[in-house]
């Protein structure tokens, strides 16, 4: 019964919890909560009084040791004892009396000289203060150089430069890069509506947000024909451009596969007037910059499992007209003696995938064949994979 009380143990615990939600915290900003601070106590039913009398007593000394509690008190009358006292209810007056009982006052103490400065410099943070008042004390000792970036891009919209180049004493990009998402929510309310890209979002594509120059992407790929030349280097040269140097290509292609495996894409077969992309390491979106794509079949060849089609679902988002290759059920079933298993599954529906692409799809989400089967696209044999290209023709 007498773990039912409430015991300082208890006292503390709701204290830490207001610590944690960041209340006593948000009190230095909104003074929200109020004080005086009316805490839960839960005492001696009538009764325990009367058949524990000696047990409450103890309870009501150890309230008393609680010394920065008050406590409101009302009167009772025992049989035996006469006239006694009770705690009704347990007060806490002020904020450092509740920060004291869990050793808080210190990191209070930062935080208040943290909402100082940011009330100096950039008070348009204060709402993002009063949300997050914890993460704010996380970040006490680099708020300076974080300021630093947001008054910087104050000054420097949209400055189209690399990360690299920002020149502030103590700031470098892997300091930026580290902070992005932090830095997202702070430029959010800090800089004009007119400076921010809201069409790009997440913490990768921060610098397309804030008007930095990004990292071109990069995409990799090899002629399949000898008359393809782009370079006058030895025949089955493996080549890198950036995005934008690959869309502009003027190049006589007639078709282009796509492989996620680089053993693949290193031994690809030669086919007449085509080139293999290297799908690994960028986003579809920057190759659907090359709109020369959209006059040639493509073939993207990936491993058959739920991710695999899930990854040609979001190819065909960017270039709708792309078929599958060694992605069907007679492969799979040709291929019985090395299947595998997938780990974790793809399990959203796949709009863009094709009557027997769904089918198998399907069957390979709901586990009908094996559970997590997957056949990936290096164990198929290179004889399988030949034979299948003199299918699809020059």
């Amino acid at each position: 019964m007498i773990a039912k009380w409430t015991h300082p143990a208890d006292v503390r615990e709701q204290l830490r919890k207001l610590w944690d939600r960041g209340d006593l915290l948000r009190h230095l900003i909104t003074g929200e909560p109020a004080f005086p601070l009316k805490l839960r106590l839960k005492g001696p039913t009538s009764a325990e009084i009367a058949e524990r009398f000696d047990a409450v007593r103890n309870w009501i000394t150890c309230l008393r040791e609680l010394r920065a509690v008050r406590i409101q008190w009302r009167e009772f009358t025992h049989r035996v004892h006469g006239s006694n006292t009770l705690p009704k209810y347990l007060w806490l007056d002020n904020l450092d009396d509740a920060l004291s009982l869990i050793g808080k006052a210190r990191e209070a103490a930062r935080f208040q000289v943290l909402l100082e400065t940011l009330r100096t410099r950039q008070p348009e943070l204060e709402p993002w203060l009063i949300r997050r008042p914890l993460r704010a004390l996380e970040l006490a000792d680099g708020v300076d150089r974080l300021l630093d970036i947001v008054a910087w891009l104050r000054t420097h919209p949209r400055p189209d430069v690399y990360l690299r180049q920002v020149d502030l004493p103590g700031v470098h990009t892997k300091f930026i890069e580290a902070h992005r998402g932090l830095l997202a929510e702070w430029l959010d309310l800090v800089l004009p509506p007119e400076t921010i890209n809201n069409a790009s979002t997440g913490v990768a594509q921060f610098a397309r947000r804030y008007g930095f120059r990004d990292k071109p992407t990069r995409i990799r790929f090899r002629p399949l024909d000898e008359r393809i030349t782009l370079l006058p280097v030895p025949t089955r040269p493996d080549l890198t451009l950036d995005a934008d140097s690959f869309a502009s290509l003027d190049l006589p292609v007639r078709r282009v596969f796509i492989t996620e495996n680089e053993t693949n894409f290193l031994a690809f077969p030669w086919v007449t007037g085509s080139i293999v992309i290297f799908g690994s390491g960028y986003g579809w979106e920057a190759l659907a910059r090359a709109q020369w794509l959209l006059r040639c079949p493509i073939h993207y060849w990936g491993d058959i499992d739920t991710h695999g089609f899930a990854i040609l679902d979001q190819l065909r988002a960017h270039l709708p007209h792309v078929e599958s290759l060694l992605m069907d059920r007679a492969t799979l079933i040709a291929h019985e003696a090395l299947w595998g298993r997938e780990e974790t599954q793809h399990t959203h529906d796949l709009p863009r995938l094709t009557e027997q692409e769904r089918d198998l799809f399907d069957d390979l989400r709901d586990n009908r064949i094996r559970p997590g089967l997957r056949l990936e696209q290096e164990r198929i044999g290179f004889a399988f994979v030949e034979a299948a290209l003199r299918g699809i023709g020059s």
